[in-house]
């Protein structure tokens, strides 16, 4: 599996894959394949990694700004995160996320958020401790990640191809 930036000759494939991914997920509003493509269209897709292998995009993992407590200044939001639904729970989109937090890191960002689940997002070291809130979601699915000594507060918000 080589993992990559997106190019133009993706888009297609990653709205497929994303819309595949999330069809069966209780908790998709089917909305998440649009999402991306209103963040590329606005200019919010900051980064945007494909998986790929010889079968082709197997995975999708896209990254764009957010601003916590009225600033956007460093801090980038995760997701959506899609893999092959024949592929889930083989690391692909652990690989995807790592990557991309790597990335954001060697970029100079200050750091993630995001909302899921904190079983599963505490492993790349995100937080949910109610130091920034989204919505009236319960602090537990509001998740950050600082990639130094800068702590975020204050109210999360996504780009708005997200919102």
């Amino acid at each position: 599996m080589q993992i990559r930036p997106e190019t133009p000759a993706d888009h297609a494939a990653i709205h497929a894959l994303t819309q595949t991914a999330f069809a069966s997920m209780s908790y998709s509003d089917g909305t998440e394949a649009d999402c991306i493509d209103r963040l590329r269209a606005d200019g919010d897709l900051t980064l945007s990694l494909v998986a790929e292998t010889a079968a082709g995009a197997v995975g999708h993992v896209a990254f764009s700004p957010v601003f916590i407590d009225g600033r956007s200044d460093g801090w980038f939001g995760l997701g959506p995160v899609a893999v092959s639904p024949d592929l889930q729970k083989q690391g692909i989109g652990s690989a995807l996320i790592t990557e991309g937090l790597e990335r954001l890191r060697a970029r100079g960002a200050r750091g993630c958020a995001l909302i899921g689940n904190p079983d599963y997002y505490c492993r790349f070291g995100f937080i949910s401790d109610g130091a920034i809130q989204y919505r009236d979601l319960p602090d537990r699915l509001v998740q950050w990640v600082a990639f130094g000594a800068d702590r975020p507060t204050g109210r999360l918000v996504f780009s708005p191809g997200l919102e």
